[in-house]
């Protein structure tokens, strides 16, 4: 899964060409990739959800109001269309009706009294406070009761919507607003039931009543829908004029969106108005009306829309917070690697004396420790080399020296002077042939490790000239008990011993004998002792030259220099465990021991580096 995850930021990457951006600009883009756009997206998601879940719950639960609305409305219909049948309750009423209307004044007046009482005894006061009016016309006499004054309706045919003589055939009729010109005091919306009287007994025509009923009749039961925020509801005619509506200015307009309904019960949204609208509709059982329903999605979701405004705002809000602490995060690691990027390139150049001040305790402090500990070792190591190769230099010009050494010259020249003019050819030639291979030996200095054969034959050409000038007074001897030609040894390393010996030797003896024998041991390592017979070492002199050996081996110079500068070398070629040891008594010679590893040409050629070899 890690393993998936990586490809596909890696994919990322490389598709966004980001593979070459700083590090914090790409733990920026990952953070923006991983947390803000797929949060953002997944509210998105939740919140159009949501809101689809809510219109779907509404849009589910407002038809079902509608139905029982309907229901409602239809029921208090029926309760109007039994009205008319309460003139049949009065005898008197009915006797009126039967009369026709050519009467004398005094009985016109005293039947219309009768007639006008009993409509408001009955209709007006008697309990159905929705009725504003009861109008009934018989025979060319209008007898009425209202509960205000009103004007548009009277005797003449034009003011009556379908005449005296209309033929109902016991059916009701519902006129609405539009259709009539009767108004009452104050404009109250209203509808009027109109129904034809028969006479049971002959079935004649005894007139027509109309009772003017107040629409606020629906507004109670249409009560529970409007209790919806902000909603509108609306009924309609069969061609879309508007019967009643929340809105009284609109009662008797034609709603102009009628056509583009469904014509389905249910709920739809529209966008046919100013603002998206949620429309439920319930169509009558009983007349062919239809009641609509109607709230602007923003009504319905501003619950919602408050909640998602406050979680959008605590979202910028985290966001922003968040990218402020990535932004931090981000600086805390990669401005460290930017200073130890700065650092590497200074260790570039050459520069060691550099820190990397991050004391903290994670990975970043830990890599800045490990960075510091690597510099201040390299630093160290490249300190100790440079002190080895001056040492190294140092011990190589004085072994030169030695080698070149004006004295040793002088007095080897002065030597062949004396034979020549005694005429000692052979001698002479002799000596020359010898001197001339040691300056070849020693101005050789590109094999600086040679086999122990090359050195044995150095250091017997010079005793042998010293036997030259010396005589009988010096004499050696060589064994050799490994194969010299097999081990190599550093070059220059038996002479200065040998000159020590033979210098103090002579001093003080008649006869100065130096006997080199080579060894190896069982610990693979290779033993050269040069014993004389010279005066030895006094003690103190001896403990100050071990101490010397042992301390830094360049510090001085004095007369067993050379002698020190041979450990040294052998120890910075081979280690410290290798050198020279000094065993020496006065008065009875001195041993020169050194221990050397046993050192075959190819492990000469692998040496290199700080052992380069000497």
């Amino acid at each position: 899964m890690i393993l998936q995850r990586k490809m596909l930021i890696n994919m990322i990457f490389k598709h966004l060409r980001l593979r070459n951006y700083k590090l914090m600009t790409k733990l920026m883009i990952t953070y923006m990739l991983l947390t803000v756009i797929p949060i953002s997206i997944i509210g998105y998601i939740a919140y159009s959800q949501y809101t689809k879940s809510i219109e779907k719950q509404v849009g589910e639960y407002i038809p079902k109001l509608l139905e029982q609305a309907n229901e409602n409305v239809e029921n208090q219909l029926n309760e109007i269309r039994q009205l008319p049948d309460a003139l049949y309750n009065s005898s008197q009423v009915i006797e009126v009706l039967r009369k026709d209307s050519f009467q004398n004044k005094s009985t016109i007046l005293k039947d219309e009294f009768l007639v006008n009482s009993y409509l408001s005894r009955t209709y007006i006061n008697g309990g159905n406070t929705d009725i504003l009016g009861v109008f009934l016309l018989s025979k060319n006499r209008l007898f009425t009761s209202t509960k205000t004054s009103f004007s548009g309706l009277g005797l003449e045919s034009s003011s009556l919507p379908y005449g005296q003589d209309i033929e109902l055939n016991g059916r009701e009729e519902i006129i609405l607003p539009y259709q009539t010109n009767l108004e009452f005091k104050g404009n109250p919306p209203f509808i009027m039931l109109m129904r034809q009287l028969r006479d049971y007994e002959n079935q004649e025509n005894l007139g027509t009543i109309l009772i003017a009923i107040d629409l606020s009749f629906f507004e109670k039961a249409l009560n529970n829908l409007k209790e919806e925020k902000n909603s509108n509801v609306w009924i309609t005619d069969p061609d879309g004029r508007i019967i009643y509506h929340t809105n009284p200015t609109l009662i008797g307009e034609f709603d102009q969106k009628y056509e583009s309904y469904p014509n389905i019960n249910g709920s739809f949204k529209t966008t046919l108005l100013d603002e998206n609208h949620l429309i439920s509709t319930e169509d009558f059982q009983q007349y062919d009306w239809r009641v609509f329903h109607s709230i602007a999605l923003k009504d319905l979701t501003k619950e919602t829309d408050a909640v998602r405004y406050g979680t959008i705002i605590a979202f910028i809000i985290v966001v922003f917070l968040s990218i402020v602490i990535s932004i931090i995060l981000a600086w805390n690691v990669s401005n460290p690697l930017k200073k130890l990027t700065k650092l590497m390139k200074q260790v570039e150049k050459g520069n060691f004396n550099v820190d990397l001040s991050i004391h903290s305790k994670d990975e970043i402090g830990t890599l800045a420790k490990s960075f510091n500990s690597m510099i201040t070792e390299i630093n160290t190591l490249i300190k100790k080399n440079y002190k080895i190769e001056i040492r190294q230099k140092n011990a190589e010009l004085y072994a030169l020296q030695s080698q070149i050494n004006p004295h040793f010259m002088y007095n080897t020249l002065e030597t062949i002077g004396y034979a020549v003019e005694e005429e000692e050819t052979e001698s002479v030639v002799k000596m020359v042939t010898l001197l001339g291979k040691m300056l070849r030996y020693s101005l050789n200095n590109k094999d600086k490790v040679v086999p122990i054969s090359f050195e044995l034959t150095h250091t017997t050409n010079y005793l042998t000239i010293q036997k030259f000038r010396f005589e009988d007074r010096i004499s050696f001897k060589i064994y050799e008990n490994v194969n010299t030609n097999q081990y190599y040894i550093p070059k220059f390393i038996l002479q200065p011993i040998i000159e020590n010996s033979i210098k103090y030797g002579l001093d003080q003896h008649e006869e100065c004998i130096i006997i080199i024998t080579i060894d190896k041991t069982g610990d693979d390592e290779i033993l050269i002792k040069i014993k004389d017979n010279g005066p030895g070492i006094e003690e103190k002199v001896l403990e100050k030259l071990i101490t010397s050996l042992r301390k830094d081996p360049m510090a001085g110079r004095d007369s067993s220099f050379g002698l020190i500068n041979v450990h040294a070398r052998i120890s910075m070629i081979f280690g410290e465990q290798y050198g020279l040891e000094v065993n020496s008594r006065s008065h009875e010679g001195t041993e020169v021991v050194l221990k050397l590893p046993m050192v075959t040409e190819g492990e000469v050629l692998n040496m290199t580096g700080g052992e380069e070899i000497a």
